[in-house]
């Protein structure tokens, strides 16, 4: 490996990400190479060519290939984390405020969570048995995800046999390592019952994965499902004609979003879904704390102009 090469030690640090079975991380940090490398041209960056003014350049070619402002700052965020080991290591020159001009935060989407008569609308469909067999799986596992407090769909592809015990789901979220217990729900169990795994050779709930959990193979499953998933739930959204997109995160978001619209304090929220913090939370909610902040000053303003009298 070239000392001075940005290139060749964020490639070893794939490497060991691979190696320690952080499959989904490593997958980051090699689009975010690829993006890096596409941008300069070349595949040989000296540690001393990472100025502001390059990441600064590199942010706006990100922006400019219609990326999110939140994969922006994924990629970003990679750079930054193997350019401050590069550092610790002594391979790279400590550059004060180097990633400061760009973007390394995280953005809340109102548009990832649904109202809720969409979500009463999928409940119905699935109800009525509207949708075509070939969907009819992932509508009914969207549901259960919402069902299961927004239960993310790494964990819900990854939950064993095991972890269903009674009436109760016992997991530990694949982001954060929390452990979460949920009472499943009286409207849960037909769905479950339909799509639970019946091999009992299979340490899986659900039929997704045939690999070994933590190996190589059981990540490209894991992506190949979730690829397929996504795209059913395109195909539910054009028969429901929904306005809002349905992606893998909508039935998450909309969980939270519902429940801070039914009064529920953030704090619960946050204990509700396992995020590692209340800050987390704070960023999924952030877009409601406006609306309400203005519902509230629409009230205030009401009620004093209904107090004006009336001109005749």
């Amino acid at each position: 490996m070239k000392k001075n090469d940005f290139v060749c030690f964020m490639h070893t640090t794939i490497y060991n990400f691979e190696k320690n079975k952080s499959y989904g991380t490593a997958h980051i940090y090699k689009n975010s190479l690829k993006n890096f490398i596409a941008f300069y041209r070349n595949d040989r960056i000296p540690f001393r060519k990472i100025t502001p003014e390059l990441l600064k350049s590199f942010e706006v070619y990100l922006r400019q290939k219609q990326l999110s402002w939140n994969t922006v700052s994924t990629y970003l965020r990679a750079l930054r984390a193997t350019y401050n080991r590069a550092v610790d290591s002594h391979l790279a020159p400590y550059v004060p405020r180097l990633f400061k001009q760009v973007y390394t935060g995280t953005r809340a989407d109102r548009k990832k969570a649904l109202e809720a008569n969409d979500m009463a609308q999928i409940f119905y469909s699935w109800e009525k048995e509207e949708m075509p067999n070939t969907v009819s799986r992932t509508h009914g596992l969207f549901i259960l995800m919402f069902l299961l407090r927004g239960i993310p769909f790494v964990d819900l592809v990854n939950l064993h046999k095991k972890d269903l015990n009674g009436n109760i789901i016992s997991y530990r979220r694949r982001k954060t390592g929390r452990q979460l217990i949920v009472d499943i729900p009286q409207e849960a169990w037909a769905i479950l019952n339909e799509y639970m795994d019946t091999n009992p050779h299979s340490p899986y709930l659900f039929p997704f994965l045939t690999s070994e959990e933590g190996t190589i193979d059981a990540y490209r499953e894991y992506q190949q499902t979730l690829r397929t998933f996504n795209l059913q739930l395109n195909q539910i959204e054009e028969m429901l004609h929904l306005k809002a997109h349905l992606s893998s995160y909508t039935a998450r978001h909309t969980w939270a979003t519902l429940a801070y619209y039914n009064e529920i304090h953030p704090g619960i929220i946050s204990e509700a879904m396992g995020h590692s913090s209340i800050t987390v939370t704070e960023t999924y909610l952030k877009p409601f704390n406006a609306t309400k902040i203005d519902a509230a000053n629409r009230k205030v303003i009401s009620s004093v102009i209904h107090q004006c009298p009336t001109t005749s």
